[in-house]
């Protein structure tokens, strides 16, 4: 086995399969001095300020002469004078493709009354505001398994009772954007499948007013949905007990459910990866990309989001728009992120983390380019704005931050009831209501790391198993985690924490 992996004819650089001794032979040229494993090394020589290729994509521009058979990292590679600016060919639609047969898989979902079907069977305690969640949490912890066991005992089809809370809902402009994105991110909570019955507790004086919520997300207060204020109800100790009591009155319904077989059409699955390094658009991402083209051919939708870390990528996708204004909705949210950031006093290329480029990554660009891996080849369908409803079927698009959680967050209230996570340098995610799937991108952070990982995309990079047959075995793992079984992250307890609605605007 090659020592390195070349990705295109064209590249300017191999990657490192695993460490590099000086002197090693690598494409025709010798490795100078030690290369860690998933960083770059030049295959020729680069004067400075030229641009470097990987994917035989543009990834950044020498800041110094490089030698070949160099370390090209941090050192000698950067966004260069124009800060990544540089024209790119968005060719709308120009690599749209015929839809592919459509396939039928089925999984054993839970269908809900409006004919919806959900992966899991929750209780959710949502707050308005900041100043109600440690209400919510003593509601939710009064049902939780490890510390009152009996609680839940006689309530076997409800996975559990989870609070997730936040720390905004005032200090903020009730009609801005941020009250905008919160309402919406609520609204899709609160009515998101994996919820078979809903508690709301709010302060009573908050900018994010219960009443006025219900209102704007056309939603009605009835047995599966309930608020109420700790002000209006006496104070903490009085809502925690009627919240305990809500609760018990929902129970019994909430577990009147049986899986049954459903179509893999219900699925809708939000992409994810953090703590990405140099393998991530290898291994895991394309591998997660091969799975969404199976879950699209067989009718479902997968929702690629994390505008941050598509810049510089776009292109790739908005060539694949079904039609122009999809794609330009695309440019339109990656003009906006240049705004926000420059106002900010920022740049796109604050990320890569200090992680990512220990694990091999060097710029932005470099990063968004494996990052839109995890779309696989399908066509995009949408594009949806921060926890929009996504109604469309197949490949699609959300804008969101590069942050994980807050990401995931977006995806989950747009109606994702699952999420598949890919990482390179072990990142510890889960997800509540909706089942994380985490995918590591090298066989020795599975090692490290097993317990929280869910399967070992360093398979690909030691070239033992493909980039289609790890894809099949991820579409497998996702039918059989959304007919109930459960992931590593759901084991250890992770998903109440990771609710993190994305906050936008000055807190007033």
């Amino acid at each position: 086995m090659n020592p390195f992996i070349r990705l295109h004819p064209a590249d300017d650089v191999v990657i490192a399969r695993g460490q590099l001794l000086g002197g090693t032979p690598v494409e025709g040229v010798t490795a100078r001095g030690l290369i860690p494993p998933g960083h770059k090394i030049a295959v020729r020589a680069i004067a400075q300020g030229e641009p470097v290729r990987r994917y035989n994509q543009i990834i950044g521009f020498a800041s110094r002469p490089i030698a070949p058979g160099e370390h090209v990292h941090t050192h000698n590679l950067d966004m260069g004078p124009d800060k990544g600016h540089f024209d790119r060919d968005y060719a709308f639609g120009a690599d749209v493709k015929t839809p592919p047969a459509r396939r039928e898989a089925s999984f054993m979902g839970i269908r809900r009354a409006d004919g919806r079907v959900a992966t899991r069977n929750y209780i959710g305690v949502l707050t308005s505001v900041n100043c109600s969640a440690t209400a919510a949490r003593a509601i939710a912890d009064h049902f939780s398994r490890k510390i009152n066991p009996a609680a839940l005992s006689s309530f076997s089809n409800v996975d559990g009772v989870v609070a997730l809370t936040h720390g905004t809902g005032c200090g903020m402009d009730t009609g801005g954007l941020g009250m905008q994105i919160l309402e919406r991110t609520l609204t899709g909570y609160a009515t998101h499948p994996n919820f078979a019955a809903v508690l709301v507790v709010g302060l009573g004086c908050e900018a994010n007013q219960i009443n006025a919520w219900l209102a704007t997300g056309n939603l009605k207060e009835g047995e599966n949905l309930r608020v109420f204020n700790i002000q209006d109800t006496g104070g903490t100790r009085k809502t925690v007990e009627k919240g305990i009591a809500l609760i018990n009155e929902m129970l019994p319904r909430a577990n009147a459910v049986k899986r049954e077989p459903c179509s893999a059409s219900h699925i809708t699955i939000g992409l994810q990866c953090g703590g990405s390094d140099g393998y991530s658009g290898i291994s895991a991402n394309p591998a997660l990309g091969a799975a969404v083209d199976l879950l699209v051919a067989h009718g479902g939708t997968a929702i690629l989001s994390e505008t941050p870390e598509v810049y510089g990528a776009e292109h790739l996708l908005t060539r694949r728009a079904v039609r122009r204004e999809v794609g330009e909705k695309l440019v339109e949210r990656i003009r906006w992120w240049e705004h926000y950031t420059a106002i900010n006093e920022g740049e796109m290329n604050n990320n890569p983390s200090p992680g990512n480029k220990a694990g091999g990554l060097t710029t932005i660009l470099e990063k968004s380019l494996g990052a839109v891996a995890k779309g696989g080849t399908s066509n995009l369908e949408a594009v949806y704005e921060y926890a929009e409803p996504v109604t469309a079927h197949g490949f699609v698009y959300m804008d969101t931050p590069g942050y994980d959680p807050v990401s995931a967050t977006g995806q989950v209230a747009g109606g994702a009831n699952m999420i598949c996570f890919t990482t390179g340098r072990g990142s510890a995610y889960g997800c509540a209501p909706s089942p994380s799937l985490k995918l590591a991108t090298n066989s020795a952070l599975w090692q490290r790391q097993e317990e929280d990982m869910d399967i070992n995309c360093g398979e690909i990079v030691e070239g033992t198993v493909s980039i289609q047959d790890m894809g099949q075995r991820i579409f497998d793992l996702v039918l059989a985690t959304a007919s109930g079984e459960a992931s590593k992250s759901e084991k250890h307890g992770y998903g109440q924490n990771e609710f993190v609605p994305w906050q936008v605007g000055a807190v007033m």
